[in-house]
């Protein structure tokens, strides 16, 4: 398969469907993954994207990882490989390297690589996750050799090609045209924060979903650091059965109103029963932080965390 080969047919490809069991289950239950479905992890610098990575990439039920360290510190790599994936991890994962230092075509081949070599999986009929970390790094060589080669600087200083370039690289996981399947997870950096900045917005378009990671969520010590209201997974509500959904957006309508109210709660401007939602909501907040909080070296399967929220909303109830 080459580096540069095009994405298979739309009208050849299988539908993304069954899910994908990631291990983490903030993601498992709040934003369920599809077998084939393109997911962005979006946060800034320093809020633990590389842990859980390594989580996902640990824990995972997929058959092969295929993972694309792109312009990473070079101090990193062995960390990520040590610390993160583990030995677990390792033993069925390939990863391609390219180091922030190298130049910025051997740092956007690292990505085409990557997906070459999820093709590869793929066409074997296995389901493969790949993981590249990270596409804003990829777009950021992409536009060294947009502005060498003479284009114009259009939006933030990058060139025409980096949003090109973007759903080129995109389009190619998801399901093929067999049994295979490529579930992407892309990692996004957010520059300062601003989740409306050329490269996050344009990738919002072409993904399926999107993770975000909350510098406030970090600072509080809640890891991962998923904000869930401000996450999405498209290919969810299809995936899962009536049940699995109704129990989900009772959670998230909870978070909602505590978050709404959460000023006022801290100020003890609320007064209690006066609204029954937000009772419920401040009632169950605890619960609900702890249940989106894991340990890096703790594994969550799919059906665990539907079936701890059924029995807290159970206990809540009595």
């Amino acid at each position: 398969m080459s580096p540069s080969s095009p994405a298979p047919p739309a009208h050849a490809r299988k539908r993304v469907k069954g899910k994908v069991d990631l291990g983490v289950r903030a993601i498992n239950t709040f934003l369920t993954c599809c077998r084939g479905q393109r997911m962005g992890i979006f946060s800034g610098s320093g809020v633990g994207k590389s842990v859980l990575l390594g989580m996902i990439a640990r824990y995972t039920a997929a058959d092969v990882n295929v993972i694309g360290l792109v312009g990473e510190r070079g101090k990193e790599v062995q960390e990520f490989i040590s610390d993160n994936l583990g030995e677990a991890g390792l033993a069925r994962s390939v990863i391609v390297v390219a180091t922030s230092d190298e130049p910025p075509l051997m740092r956007r081949q690292a990505a085409y690589v990557t997906m070459a070599l999820a093709e590869y999986f793929r066409d074997q009929d296995k389901d493969v996750l790949c993981i590249i970390d990270s596409i804003t790094r990829f777009a950021m060589a992409q536009r060294e050799i947009g502005l060498s080669a003479g284009e114009p600087p259009t939006s933030k200083g990058y060139p025409p090609t980096v949003f090109s370039e973007l759903p080129k690289l995109m389009e190619r996981a998801g399901p093929g045209c067999g049994k295979g399947t490529i579930t992407g997870l892309f990692s996004v950096l957010v520059e300062g924060g601003d989740h409306d900045e050329p490269i996050a917005d344009a990738l919002r378009g072409i993904l399926d979903g999107h993770i975000v990671l909350d510098r406030s969520i970090a600072e509080r010590g809640r890891f991962p650091a998923v904000n869930i209201l401000r996450s999405l997974s498209r290919s969810m509500p299809d995936c899962n059965l009536p049940e699995e959904n109704a129990l989900v957006d009772k959670a998230r309508k909870m978070i909602s109103t505590y978050e709404d109210m959460a000023e006022m709660i801290r100020l003890g401007a609320y007064k209690p029963g006066a609204d029954e939602a937000v009772d419920a909501a401040i009632k169950f907040h605890p619960a609900l932080d702890a249940f989106l909080a894991q340990d890096r070296n703790d594994r969550s399967d799919l059906a665990t965390g539907y079936a701890e929220l059924a029995r807290m909303y159970g206990e809540g109830d009595e």
